[in-house]
């Protein structure tokens, strides 16, 4: 009995470390996947908007452009500027409005937490493709 104990929880922690080691891979269901990969130094004046908590820049990149959003000191998010929902639609981008925590559709209307990517409301069923982002406390790399 206790060997058939051992081998169920060995089993259970081979799982985890499966599933935990293939969080890293998320495919978005909609965007198609491209290569990305660039460093900016965020303290640099030419990055003015992410000197601070909140302050967010726009840069080429990715499918339709990247969205880099500063959360705080060591947190930066990055979204692709191609919506869930109909991002084939050349007239349609990701923005960030007035109140620099939303990220609005211009041709669909979703709406999206910058935060996390997640669909707020809107005829969009999946978040913003997101890239991973490495900060060292000088340089933040933006990759995929």
């Amino acid at each position: 009995m206790n060997y058939i104990r051992k081998k169920y929880f060995l089993l259970i922690a081979i799982t985890m470390v499966f599933f935990y080691c293939s969080c890293d891979k998320f495919v978005h269901p909609t965007i198609p996947e491209v290569s990305l990969d660039f460093t900016i130094l965020p303290d640099d004046p030419n990055y003015g908007p992410l000197n601070h908590y909140g302050g967010y820049m726009y840069f080429t990149g990715g499918v339709e452009g990247v969205i880099v959003y500063r959360v705080d000191g060591w947190t930066f998010k990055a979204y692709d500027r191609a919506c869930p929902y109909d991002w084939q639609d050349i007239n349609s981008w990701n923005r960030v409005d007035e109140s620099g925590i939303i990220v609005i559709d211009t041709c669909c209307g979703s709406r999206f937490n910058i935060l996390d990517g997640t669909v707020i409301n809107g005829p969009a069923n999946y978040p913003l493709k997101y890239y991973r982002t490495n900060y060292d406390g000088r340089r933040l790399r933006i990759y995929n």
